[in-house]
């Protein structure tokens, strides 16, 4: 099953609550808009969703029913939950889910850059 681009508003409305600390990246995961901290993601789309990275700390209204997220049936992303659409809708409460998740990402160490394997 091919992955389907995801729609221009959810890009737009996913970028318009970007964290405004200057060391969050955008870049693609799997061919997506995503942000990153220290080499690790915290917020993604995918396909039709909004994807955030929690950790424990999963107090944001909302957040305690949020579906795990699976790019692939079987194959989940642990920490990771798919933003519900009412939240999606509405830019402060977005907003407010991707700041929870920059937050927890500033907790996390820094991503170590893995080495290449030569090719055979």
């Amino acid at each position: 099953m091919a992955w389907k681009k995801s729609p221009p508003e959810l890009i737009a409305a996913f970028e318009k609550a970007k964290p405004t600390d200057p060391a969050v990246q955008q870049r693609p995961m799997f061919g997506y808009p995503a942000f990153f901290l220290n080499g690790r993601m915290f917020a993604g789309t995918f396909q039709d969703k909004i994807v955030v990275k929690f950790g424990d700390d999963r107090s944001i209204a909302g957040a305690k029913t949020a579906k795990g997220f699976e790019p692939m049936p079987g194959r989940p992303m642990t920490g990771f939950f798919v933003v519900p659409d009412a939240i999606v809708k509405s830019p402060a409460k977005l907003r407010s889910w991707i700041d929870h998740a920059h937050e927890y990402a500033t907790t996390l160490p820094a991503k170590k850059p893995t080495a290449k394997k030569p090719r055979s």
